[in-house]
């Protein structure tokens, strides 16, 4: 779809998250990253209109020794998709990932890795202008007992790893979303509240990155960008990783859940 501001193009910056990096992951300006191959990039990607939007992600990797791991975590997904449905609890939906994908190993350099499903990431319930709307869709066992509803659209996304199957933060920020019910906070700088202005009328409450700032000349921008983080009006979201030297695959669909079955958005001939 052709970009119109707030009204139709891309919901978040298209990730290209390269093999211990989970998620969370775009160049920004400057950066030289040659994608490699024996690298694992994860392409996690969205597009909307009028806020409302499809997340889906796929993993390419040009090297077949990877092949089990992707054939993981596509199967984990698919069973999530199959899994989901209204009066569904979510804690049934991330057992079913867990199983599925942990059944799987990976030879990496003559020795065998099992695949983990990565434990603090997750799947998200999805509104308009809204990514992550409230409810998550765990991967691993021992998740809420809440239920899904009929109505509501989930993005099912799941990870699998070679390494410690958990992340945390680290890396050059890249990704920033203004909060949905960000507070009124006095700015002080002009640049802040330019920002805040462009933000508004760009992006709203879908995710943006620090190239798109650039692109509508906004060169300058990281002092107001972050003071508008310190304000809490705008959340940065930095890459999400595992242990240097391991591999992660990502797999997603967006569905929704009607009254008669699911709809699968975002499924096509290739994955």
């Amino acid at each position: 779809v052709d970009s119109d501001t707030t009204k139709r193009g891309q919901a978040f910056p298209t990730g290209c998250s390269l093999n211990h990096v989970a998620a969370h992951y775009t160049p920004n300006y400057g950066d030289k990253t040659v994608l490699q191959e024996n690298d694992v990039c994860k392409i996690d990607f969205g597009v909307h209109i009028d806020g409302y939007l499809i997340d889906s992600a796929f993993t390419i990797a040009f090297n077949p020794r990877y092949d089990p791991l992707l054939e993981a975590v596509k199967a984990a997904t698919n069973e999530g998709i199959k899994t989901a449905g209204i009066d569904v609890t979510l804690r049934e939906v991330g057992e079913n990932i867990q199983e599925v994908m942990e059944s799987y190993e990976v030879e990496l350099d003559g020795k065998i890795f099992p695949v983990k499903a990565i434990q603090n990431l997750c799947g998200h319930s999805i509104e308009q202008y809204r990514i992550h709307a409230g409810k998550s869709v765990p991967i691993v066992k021992g998740g809420p007992e809440t239920r899904m509803e009929e109505g509501e659209q989930y993005a099912i996304e799941t990870f699998g790893s070679t390494g410690k199957g958990k992340i945390w933060e680290d890396m050059e920020c890249s990704h920033y979303m203004k909060e949905f019910n960000a507070p009124h906070a006095g700015l002080r700088l002009p640049m802040a509240k330019k920002l805040l202005y462009e933000i508004n009328n760009n992006f709203s409450t879908l995710a943006f990155c620090r190239r798109w700032l650039d692109d509508i000349g906004l060169e300058n921008h990281i002092l107001g960008l972050r003071e508008l983080v310190k304000t809490g009006i705008v959340r940065e979201h930095p890459p999400l990783v595992d242990v240097k030297g391991c591999y992660v695959a990502q797999y997603e669909h967006t569905l929704m859940l009607k009254p008669t079955g699911k709809e699968v958005f975002s499924v096509g001939d290739d994955y």
